[in-house]
């Protein structure tokens, strides 16, 4: 096998790197679109706002605005490498082809970290947003009902979860048009606030707060990178030989859901402005739900709280779920993980990676129940996870273009990479202390592993002779 490619007239195919087909190919460039869609969740900021709230000190839309720059960046280096590279495993198997087979290991690590505790985060917060309006079942008992949900969808197999998709995706954009039109109202209507400039630059712009908040926004944006897990069951378009769907489907979702994200904090932060000082949410974790309750009563306060945990627990579940399963695969079928025989096992009939869903969903089960009271320590520990990765991914792609192949094309495969990276260190720097310790050690764990590992180092290895 080869770690480089040069360009040619046509893309690289799955068998110029040494495998079979055995993923279904049954998605389109729509399909893709919609999966990127659910997987960042159109209302994603309904959970965490709170908790971006309190660490910027109000200034969330500023803080998104920097999530959204950063993701840019990142995003180019994955349609960059999606072309390049058109295997399942995302930041994994570009880092370990682009870079080195160490770094990919570490990318791949890192996104476990990000990938693995994703579906257990989204558990958690759907749980916690049903809890609030029925305080008497057990939050516990919410967590097991989604992860039978999603498992049973996802190991149905890809085309039941695209369909899954366009109907979630659907009622959430349906909750986020209700959420924005009363909210207008509200602000422009007679006797509102109108809008301002205010939640962007506030009493008090400290960057190191926004840094530190947009680190848990960038939660909200990590599904665009998942699009990338898919690219073996997208289907190709013979008369487009150089068409890179992936690629284009990453940008897309990414631009439209940060605007998305943008306008909807903006009108958030107007309301809670509007309402002043002596308008405080119960928690962080029902803080956007309170804020719609002024522009909509408890009717809308209901409608969020629910949307957000359909949304989280089963929408963005579903995809989160589908996408670590298939990290697993990848890094298991190149001999990467411990029991990685049984990880890269797919459904003869189904052709989906049942071995790697049923492990997501007994680790999810597991950290769900321990984080079911702090879903901000894990929204730290995710981000660290995926924001690491998206380092190594930015430096696979300046040294594999501008080094390895010597592109010439220093604003694509230089400049841009480099901005992005310095922008991910910064969040990175602002980052929760103690997320941050515990990433290391994890990355600590990785590298242990990866010094015995044996005949699976060594099949990592051949990958770049």
């Amino acid at each position: 096998m080869n770690g480089s490619t040069t360009p040619s007239a046509v893309s690289p195919g799955l068998a110029d790197f040494g495998y079979r087909q055995e993923l279904k190919r049954a998605l389109s460039f729509q399909d893709l679109l919609r999966y990127g869609m659910v997987a960042m969740v159109p209302i994603a900021p309904f959970g965490v706002y709170g908790f971006v709230a309190e660490t910027s000190q109000g200034l969330v839309p500023l803080a998104y605005g920097l999530g959204l720059l950063a993701m840019v960046f990142t995003a180019l280096c994955y349609a960059a490498m999606a072309r390049e590279f058109p295997v399942a495993g995302s930041a994994y198997a570009y880092t370990q082809r682009g870079l080195h087979p160490l770094a990919g290991f570490l990318a791949g690590w890192l996104l476990l970290l990000d990938y693995i505790l994703v579906p257990a985060l989204l558990f958690v917060v759907s749980a916690n947003s049903l809890q609030a309006l029925l305080p008497a079942l057990p939050t516990g008992c919410w967590v097991l009902a989604f992860i039978a949900l999603c498992t049973a969808i996802n190991l149905r197999g890809v085309e039941l979860t695209a369909r899954a998709n366009r109907v979630f995706l659907a009622l959430q954009l349906l909750v986020l048009a209700v959420f924005m039109a009363l909210a207008l109202w509200a602000l422009l209507g007679p006797g509102g606030a109108g809008l301002s400039l205010r939640p962007i630059q506030g009493p008090q712009l400290n960057w190191n707060w926004v840094a530190g908040a947009a680190a848990i926004a960038a939660l909200s944006f990590l599904g665009f990178d998942a699009i990338s897990t898919l690219s073996e069951e997208v289907r190709s378009d013979p008369s487009r030989p150089r068409d890179n769907p992936v690629g284009r489907a990453t940008l897309w979702v990414l631009f439209v859901m940060g605007a998305c994200f943008i306008a909807q904090t903006w009108l958030a932060a107007e309301l809670a402005l509007a309402a002043g000082p002596s308008f405080k949410p119960a928690s962080p974790d029902s803080a956007f739900y309170d804020i719609a309750a002024l522009a909509g009563g408890r009717g809308l306060f209901i409608t969020c709280a629910v949307a957000t945990a359909l949304a989280w627990g089963v929408a963005n579940a579903l995809s989160a779920q589908a996408a670590v399963s298939r990290v697993l695969y990848a890094m298991a079928r190149d001999g990467q993980l411990p029991g990685s025989r049984w990880l890269a096992q797919v459904h003869p009939e189904r052709q989906t990676p049942q071995a790697s869903t049923w492990l997501v969903a007994a680790v999810s089960l597991a950290v769900a129940l321990l984080f079911l009271d702090d879903a901000a320590a894990l929204t730290n520990l995710v981000t660290f996870g995926a924001l690491s990765a998206f380092v190594l991914l930015h430096l696979a792609v300046i040294w594999h273009f501008l080094v390895r192949q010597r592109s010439g094309r220093w604003l694509r495969h230089g400049l841009l990479p480099a901005l992005g990276l310095a922008v991910l260190l910064f969040i990175l720097y602002g980052q929760d202390r103690a997320a941050m310790k515990l990433g290391l050690a994890w990355l600590g764990l990785g590298l242990l592993w990866w010094a015995t590992l044996g005949r699976g180092r060594k099949q990592a290895l051949s990958l770049s002779a």
